[in-house]
Order: C-alpha cells, then sequence, then structure tokens
C-alpha cells in the first residue's frame, strides 16, 4: 500500500509559493503522492501545474475537481495540460461534489447523478487516452479530439460512494478517492463492488485511494474531539454521512486514525487489508510526531 499525504489549501498571497513547499517537504520525506482538494480558494490543477512542476518526483492529485461546473472536453484539456506541466505525474480526480453546492451555489441541477457521471467519463476519458469523441447524451454533447500533450496513461479516478458510481469506478475509471470511509466500509463495499465492475469489464485492478485524518497522539480522546471539531461539516453531507452509518460511525472524529504509534500502524494496516491501494494522510494535529511516525511507514 503506498502512502501519501493530503495537503491543506495554503492561504494568503504566497498561497503558491507555500503549497510549493509542502510538496517538496513530502517529496523528501519519501511519501509516494500529494493530494489538494479544490474547493473556494485556489483552482487545485493550476496550483498543482505551478507548485508542482517545482518539485520533481512525486505524484501529484486532485481530490477532487467538480465535474458540473466544466465540461469534461475542457477538463481534459486542462487536465492534460497539468499532465504535461507536470512530466506525467498527474492523478486526476473527479467528483460530483454535493447538491447543496452544485445546486444551491453553482445554479445548477442535481438530478440522476450517476447519469451525469456516466456521460461525463463518456467524454473526459477517451479524450485523455488521446481519442476523439462523437457522443451525444441526455446532458452532455461532444464531438471533438484534442492536440493537447500529456495524454497516455494518467489515471482518472472519481469520488465514489454509491453503487453506481463504484461500477463506474472500475468499469470506466481507474479507481475511486475516498474520504471518511472507514475499513470496515472499505472492504463489505467499496473494495468488491470497483474491483469486480473492472474484472467484469476486463480491465486493470482498480486504485482506492482512502484519505482520512490522521494525529499520533498519547491523548485519543483530545485529538478525536479535534476531530469531531475540524471536520464536523462531513458527518451532515449526505454522501459522507451514508458512508458514516455504513461504518456505525456516529460522526467523523470515529474514522479518523488517531493513536499512539502502536495504534495508528494497526488501523492503517486494517486499511490495507480491507483493500486500499493508496492511503493518504490528513495530519490535523501537524505536530512532528505524526509526521515522523508516517515516514517510518514508507
Amino acid at each position: 500500500m503506498r502512502i501519501g499525504l493530503y495537503l491543506d489549501e495554503p492561504k494568503g498571497s504566497d498561497a503558491l509559493g507555500k503549497l510549493r513547499d509542502r510538496i517538496a517537504r513530502g517529496a523528501d520525506d519519501g511519501f509516494t503522492s500529494a493530494w489538494v482538494s479544490n474547493i473556494f480558494g485556489l483552482d487545485a490543477l493550476t496550483a498543482l501545474a505551478v507548485a508542482g512542476s517545482q518539485v520533481p518526483g512525486i505524484e501529484l492529485g486532485t481530490a477532487v475537481v467538480p465535474t458540473y461546473p466544466r465540461h469534461p472536453a475542457v477538463l481534459a484539456q486542462q487536465a492534460l495540460t497539468v499532465n504535461t506541466a507536470l512530466g506525467g505525474r498527474l492523478a486526476l480526480g473527479i467528483g460530483l461534489s454535493h447538491q447543496i453546492v452544485i445546486e444551491g451555489m453553482y445554479g445548477y441541477g442535481f438530478e440522476r447523478p450517476a447519469r451525469h457521471m456516466r456521460e461525463y467519463l463518456s467524454v473526459l476519458v477517451p479524450l485523455v487516452r488521446g481519442e476523439k469523441v462523437e457522443f451525444e447524451g441526455e446532458t452532455l454533447t461532444a464531438k471533438l479530439g484534442l492536440s493537447t500533450p500529456g495524454t497516455g496513461d494518467m489515471p482518472v479516478l472519481i469520488a465514489a460512494l454509491a453503487p453506481r458510481m463504484l461500477k463506474l469506478a472500475g468499469e470506466v475509471a481507474d479507481g475511486t478517492v475516498l474520504w471518511m470511509t472507514g475499513p470496515k466500509t472499505v472492504a463489505e463495499h467499496v473494495a468488491p463492488a470497483v474491483t469486480e465492475a473492472a474484472r467484469a469489464a476486463g480491465r486493470p485492478a482498480p486504485r482506492i485511494v482512502c484519505a482520512l485524518p490522521v494525529c499520533v497522539t498519547d491523548d485519543p480522546e483530545a485529538a478525536r474531539a479535534r476531530a469531531a471539531e475540524v471536520f464536523a461539516v462531513y458527518g451532515h453531507l449526505p454522501s459522507y454521512r451514508a458512508m458514516l452509518d455504513k461504518e456505525g460511525a456516529a460522526g467523523p472524529a470515529e474514522v479518523a486514525v488517531v493513536g499512539d504509534e502502536d495504534t495508528v500502524a494497526a488501523q492503517i494496516e486494517t486499511l490495507a487489508k480491507a483493500g486500499v491501494t493508496d492511503f493518504v494522510a490528513s495530519e490535523f494535529g501537524r505536530d512532528q510526531r505524526t509526521r515522523d511516525f508516517l515516514k517510518s511507514l514508507l
């Protein structure tokens, strides 16, 4: 199981410089990947092109870019350009986002999201593989090819939690990017569905990228209280709430990877046994002890 880092979005006028420094530290420490979200601050792909191109070696991923505000051909063109800037090190993670964002903030419809994602991938995936597209669906049309460099093996991963989305993650995409999803849910729900979908489609074994909050500490009670505060919103968003319910977790704090070195090592090993191919640590304690322990696993 590969181990990467989930990087908090830097703030301020030197945000890109800070991001570059965080990526560089992760690369120097030996982590295989670094991932950033695309919310309402830095555009994740642009930020990775600028900051990541200054740091060699480490894979750089988006977790995740929302699909609805971008036509899939436009996103393919942008992602291929970024992949070129990074020398082929981009992992493109995309997702639906949430109804409250897509309808309430952007004003798009959010009906039948699995249909939207299937049509989106029908355009995006061929284009990033260097193929021309002639597609006319219920919600999307695309009749074009791209001359953008950077086609090839750039993985396309989707934030997939529901059964139809997991099927798409294995059948059409290269796997899934998870957040707030614990080991029981990965083992019993995510891994079997996405792996079987890939097998049935004759595709390679999918990546299962699992990001979770991590804190190595001798005071797990205080750390979980902190996690409950920092990540509270994810306990209310329907898609994450459904995964927490499958896990039997009251809230995000209960799926956080927390405890001393032995305890955290055991929790990470459980994720590996559940089928996680890439564990991505969100170091919410921001302390050297957590980083030193994660480095010891590499």
